[in-house]
């Protein structure tokens, strides 16, 4: 008998109530749905699949490379702090950048009270878009400088485009993940990221045009 009509004789043929040896009861019948409860990833596994990301993110929200080690372990505190509660409603990535963009944005606004945050161009590139070129100096080099660049076209983003921009464009984040993490409305990851995408095309040309000029000076 197959089973779907395995199911279907318990749906339509009624159930035995005697106590013959053939019998069996309502209870014995139907298998009880047992839910197998939601188990948090462990922290040693979170940090190390999650570590590259943190750092990326905090350096590309605007952390100077001076802060970016205490911003690290400072999410990871509260990482590890908050994963037993971890519920799974999220991916553990989604749940992580939450955490980053906090500890993020409560660095911010302590350097604005301390007199302003750091420029890009005082950034050094360690730790971000490590691909074959940086095997050689002129490569690393090369890396080097379009990191700073990325760095600098950011900072010209606000906070809020920002945080939309460099998930969705440089995490590969989905708008409905984005969202989630961020508790925002679906349509205004969608109108944020139209802006931001804008802003940092603008800002892209302004560079290349000085850039152009200065060759050319």
């Amino acid at each position: 008998m197959s089973m779907f009509a395995k199911k279907r004789s318990l749906q339509t043929e009624p159930l035995a109530t005697g106590h013959g040896s053939g019998d069996v009861s309502a209870a014995e019948a139907i298998t009880p749905f047992v839910a197998v409860p939601f188990q948090a990833p462990r922290f040693e596994e979170v940090y190390d699949q999650l570590f590259d990301f943190v750092w990326r993110s905090a350096r590309r929200l605007g952390v100077a490379d001076a802060a970016v080690d205490d911003v690290v372990q400072e999410t990871f505190l509260v990482v590890h702090r908050r994963l037993p509660g971890f519920e799974g409603r999220s991916t553990v990535k989604t749940w992580v950048f939450a955490i980053v963009l906090r500890v993020v944005s409560d660095w911010r606004r302590t350097q604005r009270r301390k007199g302003g945050l750091a420029s890009f161009d005082q950034i050094a590139p360690d730790g971000e878009m490590q691909d074959d070129r940086a095997t050689c100096p002129a490569g690393a080099l090369e890396q080097a400088e379009a990191v700073r660049v990325l760095h600098r076209l950011l900072d010209e983003l606000d906070d809020d485009k920002r945080t939309v921009f460099v998930l969705a464009e440089l995490e590969q984040t989905t708008a409905p993940e984005i969202a989630d993490a961020l508790g925002i409305p679906l349509n205004t990851v969608y109108s944020r990221l139209r802006a931001a995408r804008i802003e940092f095309d603008k800002a892209l040309a302004r560079h290349r045009a000085r850039e152009a000029h200065r060759r050319g000076a």
